[in-house]
């Protein structure tokens, strides 16, 4: 799903679902406020109250009286607004009763979505569905529940069948969009909310889900000016843009510490009202520190490709290590090994994020650790909830949380330096190394030739495979200075169809002819790593790093030139080469990037000796060391628990 966050679907898809939709309700008694009525004479509103007394007062205020489901709606709306889910439930069941009912009836199922029973609201919009097929309601709360259940080539259906009965509701098209994306589908993301924005240009969800969906596809027409609107909604305080979205618009440090603020505080804002009364923390008696790790990536995912190694170093140690896995998937070789070397793997990708909180007590972990952060499948709420009294950020998310719930994050001084700490709501554990976890292990097969590849056997082959959301045209453009530079060269890419179409045409646009750009479908993982022994040099991108793409390269054996910036997203590479011990690859300027890379390209001499310092150093120094690593975050997770149990708090705790 590239970066557009699966969670981040499922959350926008509830966003949307206090739209209140036609429907048929019979017309309600004239003057009559419920929800005043429903008041207490001490001043207790009615979404303060408990389900029984307020079910009690609600019999009494409207005994006697008939023709109430619209009132009765209202009143669920303005619950439903309060987050009052359970008494917003009863008002929209009671109107429901009404046979001609759709809106309430619909606005029910939404309360079953916000309640955690999707398989339900699906239930009612396929009633409502066959019963008023004319009726947008049921079409929207079947796109709705849908999407929470993943099922993304349903939720496309139905908006189309909404979209095509009211094919001027912007809101509708913005729906779309969302079930487009989330079904992979860009091309159609971008077509659809193009229409939606033209008939609403106020929809900031909708501006959201073009801008980054025109990144997918390496579309930069008006893509300047969308993300500078985008960046001026965040800073208003639109919080429905996931951060690691948001990283790709080219953010201050500080903004992005704003988008994820905002992000945060919708995760307490999903626990209010229901955070239990957790026990103190006790230590288990054994000696072992339990530590959580919390990841939708523990299966086909990088996050797994990186953090196998280090778990199987964690298997004999004093760290029990407990992996709490939010994804749903076939049992993979990966997804074994990981079960393997855990002390207990937890499948908990059914559960609600309370559920996995109370499964995370249960088990005595002290410290927890979010892998996801706001990456793809992340459960913040599930941290909200304070899960466990020690809280930690890690791998999955190149920048901050935001959030007060989240005590610590993984860094290194290279990749978050003292200047840049005040951006970051966490207190930082840095790892006198490579802050990412590697896997050694990995092994890289003999590559094909380069004619088999498409690639020239006489040119210099740049490569960049970094995700297409990460080619914006400022790293494009650059890239294409550098081929002008060594006209024996070309461009090696990971595209396909009609953004590899796109690129080509850039490509013309900038002089270049377009056959010099070669594409790469999507390979298995240990093919594509094969495909770096090709190549001579990795072109690194802008705002956005290779993170685990440069591992890659690099365990390969291909060089990484790279341009660190001023946010952790934009300095993961040059903290590989710092820690690699090739700090001459991190240039400063995109001038001194061309100059570089032209150069390296020129000199034959220079491309044998830097690929053989390479070889030498990714054996030798500590970033491809996984049982080092295991000593060092073992070692920093003592000294946490050690802290904590002294009473200490986080932002007393130093490592650097």
């Amino acid at each position: 799903m590239s970066g557009f966050a699966t969670v981040y679907g499922r959350r926008r898809g509830i966003a949307a679902i206090n739209q209140s939709f036609g429907g048929k309700e019979m017309e309600q008694v004239a003057g009559i406020d419920l929800y005043a009525a429903i008041a207490d004479r001490e001043g207790a509103t009615p979404a303060s109250m408990a389900l029984d007394k307020f079910i009690e007062r609600l019999r009494a205020v409207t005994a006697g009286k008939d023709r109430l489901t619209g009132a009765l709606n209202d009143l669920g709306a303005r619950l439903f607004r309060e987050k009052a889910y359970p008494l917003a439930h009863h008002c929209y069941e009671q109107a429901s009763r009404h046979p001609q009912a759709i809106g309430a009836r619909a606005n029910l199922g939404r309360c079953e979505i916000r309640l955690g029973r999707p398989e339900r609201a699906r239930a009612i919009a396929a009633s409502l569905t066959g019963q008023h097929p004319d009726e947008v309601a049921g079409w929207v709360l079947l796109g709705e529940a849908s999407i929470v259940l993943e099922r993304f080539a349903e939720a496309v259906a139905a908006y189309e069948r909404a979209a095509q009965l009211k094919p001027d509701q912007p809101g509708v098209l913005t729906q779309l969009g969302l079930a487009h994306t989330l079904d992979n589908n860009a091309e159609a993301a971008c077509t659809t909310c193009e229409r939606g924005l033209a008939l609403n240009p106020d929809d900031v969800d909708c501006l959201h889900l073009l801008t980054i969906n025109k990144r997918r596809i390496c579309d930069w027409r008006d893509l300047d000016e969308l993300s500078t609107r985008l960046k001026a909604a965040v800073a208003n305080g639109l919080d429905t843009v996931w951060p690691i979205n948001f990283i790709s618009e080219g953010p201050t440090a500080a903004e992005e510490l704003n988008c994820s603020r905002l992000q945060a505080r919708r995760a307490h804002a999903a626990t209010a009202g229901r955070q239990e009364p957790w026990q103190p923390f006790k230590a288990a008696g054994d000696g072992k520190l339990r530590v959580g790790f919390v990841g939708y990536g523990f299966g086909a995912h990088p996050t797994a490709i990186l953090t196998s190694a280090v778990f199987e170093a964690l298997k004999d140690s004093p760290i029990e290590a407990h992996l709490f896995a939010l994804s749903d998937e076939a049992l993979t070789q990966q997804r074994q090994r990981l079960m393997e070397a855990a002390h207990r793997f937890h499948p908990v990708a059914g559960m609600s994020s309370l559920e996995v909180a109370r499964r995370v007590r249960e088990e005595g972990v002290e410290i927890l650790v979010d892998m996801d952060g706001f990456s793809r499948g992340a459960r913040p709420e599930i941290f909200a909830h304070r899960a466990a009294p020690v809280q930690i950020l890690w791998l999955g998310y190149p920048g901050t949380s935001g959030a007060d719930f989240i005590d610590y994050v993984v860094a290194d001084p290279y990749v978050l330096p003292a200047s840049m700490r005040k951006h970051f709501s966490e207190q930082p554990l840095y790892l006198p190394r490579f802050y990412m976890s590697t896997d050694p292990t990995r092994v890289v097969p003999a590559p094909p030739s380069r004619s088999a590849c498409g690639l020239p056997d006489d040119h210099v082959v740049y490569v960049c495979f970094n995700a297409t959301y990460k080619l914006n045209q400022r790293s494009m453009e650059r890239m294409f200075r550098v081929l002008h530079g060594v006209p024996k060269s070309v461009l090696w890419l990971q595209a396909s169809g009609r953004v590899a179409e796109r690129l080509q045409h850039a490509a013309l646009d900038a002089g270049i002819a377009p056959e010099r750009l070669v594409f790469m479908d999507k390979l298995p993982h240990e093919i594509y790593l094969a495909r770096y022994r090709l190549a001579d040099l990795f072109l690194d991108t802008e705002y956005y790093n290779a993170h685990t793409t440069a591992t890659d390269a690099l365990w390969a054996g291909c060089p990484v030139l790279t341009r660190p910036g001023d946010t952790f997203a934009t300095r993961v590479a040059g903290s590989l080469n710092h820690h690699l011990g090739m700090p001459e690859m991190n240039v400063d300027s995109d001038e001194a990037f061309v100059a570089a890379a032209i150069r390296y390209g020129l000199d034959a001499e220079l491309r044998k000796a830097t690929r053989a310092k390479l070889m030498h150093l990714r054996t030798r120094s500590s970033v491809f060391d996984s049982n080092g690593f295991a000593r060092d975050l073992i070692n920093l997770l003592q000294k946490v628990s050690a802290h904590h149990r002294r009473g200490g708090r986080p932002a007393q705790f130093r490592t650097g």
